[in-house]
């Protein structure tokens, strides 16, 4: 890799940085640092598909109409992956992996992404709430528990489990928020039934959420609720508020391995008319809080936006070569096309991006992680005729990306909605390329989720040791997939 002194920054980097803030929302905001180069955001490298490889058949992430009409579509995209496992008909927001304190392995994802419309989605094959399957043998994933407490029915984008502690957990919400149940469970014992701790109606509202490295403080962000809380989750059958904010948009919350440093999705703040800009990233010193000190303050270091921007929706930390860097994510396209059917073919795409925080004060754009088909030269009437791509809450944009080890990750995985389970090479963050795909699309069809093609919502799990990728999608449920042709070799260990 270039020095950094040595290399080009084709970046525009805008950073303000806030001084003496007593609260999230409050304090002098001064711009820091502008560079005057244009940032460009272009699509990565296209995965080189080796043997048993079914590749795409043109734009890099697309599945085109012709496809379908000639039952291309039906047979599956494959680069450098195969199936291994999959169970159900339905999927969510998250996947999580889980190793108990007697080495059984535990998947766990929501069935239901959006209550009440998809509640009875995928009832009959999957059962309600957050499913429980026993990974014994990821060829045969086996459903052993449906968690239907008032936050496993409906818990959007919240559900987190900590692998230390044994806790799993999650915030009631939905799209409109609804009240913020939280629920904890203990899987430690035996994942494959999970133990209800508690069910408290401590958030507020629910929507997003994030959990302290030491799994002792569970924060919940309530996105239309306007509201952020932190839970002491010290004793988890008293949860209790320890920080609470109200007027601030949020979406996921993560933070540095010491967990002094919270890495905020910003979905924006209400600008004219209502609609929502200003969004981006957004780092806070959250130590006070994880420290448990009375009256807490959390202080604002800095906020980083980007021409492109849509719908912030996770920044998952992570680190190579002695760098700190967030895999930020946002979803669908910008919240002002968005409700606008005739604006949304001309949105910008946010996608996904790697950013340096190693200065927390000084977060730079380092690279950009989108595909050809987010292009906004790509987005031609010809692109909105694919099916699945007639609806912004679906189409051609990403939702949720992960890392598989915090600690040189080799790849990441990103849930890239219509074109399914994407795999892309990050070792050296500033020059990512994509090495795997896997796509599984629909056909057209009337249902509770009508649309057709992929559906790919979640965030994905990781098997290092077996070089496995876990998701799910929403029209067809969980999958199991290998990594082939060397690329499972990339990961880091």
């Amino acid at each position: 890799m270039q020095g950094r002194e040595d290399r080009p920054r084709p970046w525009r980097r805008l950073v303000v940085t806030a001084f003496a803030v007593g609260a999230v929302a409050a304090g002098t905001i001064v711009a820091e640092a502008i560079e005057d180069e244009p940032h460009v955001a272009r699509p990565v490298p296209e995965a080189d598909c080796g043997p048993g490889s079914r590749p795409e058949t043109g734009l890099q992430g697309r599945v085109p109409k012709a496809d379908y009409e000639s039952g291309r579509a039906e047979r599956g995209y494959l680069c450098n992956t195969r199936t291994v496992g999959h169970s159900g008909k339905s999927g969510g927001f998250k996947t999580l992996r889980y190793v108990d304190d007697s080495g059984r392995v535990c998947a766990y994802y929501d069935s239901n992404p959006i209550a009440p419309r998809d509640i009875l989605g995928g009832m009959l094959e999957d059962g309600l709430g957050v499913v429980a399957l026993d990974m014994s043998d990821p060829r045969k994933p086996r459903r052993t528990a449906n968690l239907i407490t008032p936050a496993m029915l409906a818990p959007h984008e919240s559900l987190l489990v900590h692998q230390g502690r044994g806790l799993l957990m999650a915030g009631m919400g939905t799209a409109a928020t609804a009240p913020g149940f939280v629920d904890i469970y203990d899987v430690s014992q035996d994942c494959r039934h999970p133990r209800l701790l508690s069910t408290t109606p401590s958030a507020l509202f629910g929507h997003e959420s994030g959990l302290s490295p030491d799994g002792r403080t569970f924060w919940v962000a309530g996105a239309a609720g306007g509201n952020l809380v932190a839970l002491d989750i010290a004793d988890p059958r008293r949860p209790r508020i320890v920080f609470s904010k109200f007027g601030v948009i949020y979406h996921g919350l993560r933070f540095s391995p010491d967990g002094d440093t919270m890495y905020v999705a910003n979905i924006g703040s209400p600008g004219a008319g209502g609609i929502l800009d200003g969004g981006g990233l957004r780092i806070y010193d959250v130590s006070e809080v994880h420290a448990r000190t009375p009256d807490p303050e959390v202080r604002l270091l800095s906020e980083l936006t980007w021409p492109e921007v849509s719908i912030p929706q996770s920044a998952e930390p992570f680190s190579v070569g002695g760098r700190d860097y967030v895999l930020e994510t946002d979803e669908f396209i910008d919240l002002a096309s968005f409700e606008s059917i005739g604006r949304f073919r001309t949105a910008p795409v946010g996608a996904a991006r790697i950013i340096d925080v190693t200065n927390p004060r000084r977060p730079e754009i380092v690279s950009d992680i989108r595909l050809q088909v987010h292009e906004p030269r790509n987005r031609t009437d010809a692109l909105f005729r694919d099916p699945g791509n007639v609806s912004p809450a679906q189409g051609y944009a990403a939702h949720y990306c992960s890392v598989p080890t915090r600690k040189n990750p080799g790849l990441v995985a990103c849930s890239m909605i219509l074109s399914g389970l994407r795999v892309f090479d990050v070792r050296d963050p500033e020059r990512p390329r994509e090495v795997a795909y896997f796509n599984r699309p629909t056909p057209p069809r009337v249902g509770v989720v009508p649309e057709a093609g992929s559906y790919a919502m979640s965030r994905p799990a990781w098997d290092v040791r077996n070089q496995q990728i876990w998701y799910t999608d929403v029209h067809t449920g969980f999958w199991v997939v290998k990594l082939t042709n060397g690329v499972g070799r990339l990961l880091g260990r």
